[in-house]
């Protein structure tokens, strides 16, 4: 008998085109690259070009932004006591408290704006408070594209800006260029060190790293706040725990009246160095193929324990450089609660940026404007700044949630772009 006909490809009716079931080494160059990426075509997936990979990539997070800011705008609506007093008289006055809603949230928006991008110096605070978070984001993001989940960057940040300051008031007639990278070096050196201890905790005893690192946040806090305490650091005559000022800084970027520095091309040639390295290199590869597997990297002849070492080490070191950013632009002597939560907000930027360097950038770019913007927001609007924080919470609640912003928004997920989740669960 003639065998039958083979099946006719699927067809994918939103597109009017056939789905692709491809292989890694079934795909075509552009194919390729999205794959090294992290966005592995699977069964039943459809191939799209690099372009189209971008524009799904950035449309939920988009969206989720503009769900957090109708979310926020209740919120701000509803905390503002002019507002709840016209609602109480809602059946009587609709309009009116309709219109009160929406004045204090418009003022409330258009001062966060100005605040942020409204001019100059708004613009220069806004990149004054992104340069950190960029050093601190790709801290994780690196983490994330090796499959572990580095909750330490608030202590490897505060352990980098102790062994940096050290070095920024114990050599004081140091050229201003060389005392600056000495600083950096020192700053690098300190975060790693305290990344490497995870790290060897988790290839040599299978320490999960979410549990080790958020003990060594408060191991890191404790020690600094004691350190500060000692004649080493502190300021002499000064009784409270403040250190001895750096006796160095970045150069400004536009000019001695903004506070910009060029610390913030440093912190994007890090983010560029960090993209270079896990998707250019083979140690990158290793990076992507432990976090993936690390029975099959082990079976082709890499050393998942000297990966996990490595990786939460260069993690640590950049969080540090967030340490140094700040002592070399922002605040020259370390204090108790130095890093400010930055650690923590790290997080939510390798979320938000999907774990690649340049969704991290924009991320630490939409933070820092709403750090920048929400004084501004308070000053015009009498809007609480804590409002910013909760606009953050949703932001990363809705990234976190794609498939809610797909239905609120009533878009068809029309590829599969790979796992949504960067590390594997707590049995991995």
């Amino acid at each position: 008998m003639p065998e039958p006909p083979p099946d006719p490809a699927p067809q994918d009716p939103a597109a009017g085109r056939p789905v692709v079931e491809a292989e890694p080494d079934d795909l075509t160059p552009a194919e390729r690259g999205a794959h090294e990426e992290g966005a592995a075509p699977t069964a039943g997936a459809i191939v799209t070009g690099g372009a189209a990979d971008w524009r799904q990539a950035l449309l939920v997070p988009a969206l989720a932004f503009v769900a957090a800011l109708a979310v926020g705008a209740i919120v701000i609506a509803f905390t503002n006591t002019e507002v709840l007093r016209e609602w109480a008289s809602f059946f009587r006055d609709p309009v009116g408290a309709l219109r009160a809603s929406w004045q204090i949230v418009r003022d409330a928006y258009v001062a966060l704006f100005q605040g942020s991008f409204g001019n100059v110096t708004a613009i220069s605070e806004t990149l004054v408070a992104t340069t950190p978070l960029i050093f601190a984001g790709l801290a994780v993001a690196l983490g994330f594209r090796a499959g572990l989940f580095n909750i330490g960057a608030e202590g490897q940040i505060t352990m980098g800006a102790l062994l940096g300051s050290l070095v920024g008031f114990s050599y004081p007639g140091l050229p201003d260029p060389l005392h600056v990278v000495l600083i950096m070096a020192g700053a690098f050196i300190g975060g790693a060190a305290w990344g490497f201890i995870p790290g060897i905790l988790k290839a040599r005893t299978g320490a999960h790293e979410v549990i080790t690192t958020i003990m060594l946040n408060f191991v890191a806090s404790s020690f600094a706040l004691w350190a500060l305490t000692t004649e080493l650091y502190r300021r002499p005559g000064r009784e409270d725990p403040i250190s001895v000022p750096v006796s160095a800084a970045f150069p400004h970027l536009f000019g001695s009246g903004q506070r910009v520095t060029i610390g913030l091309l440093v912190a994007l040639g890090a983010a560029a160095a960090v993209a270079w390295l896990v998707n250019r290199t083979t140690v990158g590869f290793e990076f992507k193929a432990v976090g993936a597997n690390p029975f099959a990297a082990r079976a082709a002849g890499m050393s998942p324990a000297r990966t996990i070492v490595f990786v939460m080490s260069l993690a640590g070191g950049l969080a540090g450089l967030a340490g140094a950013d700040l002592l070399l632009g922002i605040q020259p002597s370390m204090t108790p609660g130095f890093s400010s939560g930055l650690g923590f907000d790290a997080i939510a930027l390798a979320l938000l940026g999907r774990a690649r360097p340049a969704g991290v950038v924009l991320a630490a770019l939409l933070f820092g404007a709403l750090r920048s913007g929400a004084r501004a927001m308070q000053a015009a609007a009498g809007t609480p700044v804590d409002i910013v924080v909760v606009i953050q919470a949703l932001v990363i609640a809705f990234v976190a949630a794609p498939a809610l912003v797909r239905a609120i928004f009533r878009i068809r997920a029309r590829r599969v772009a790979g796992p949504e989740a960067f590390t594997k669960g707590w049995g991995g």
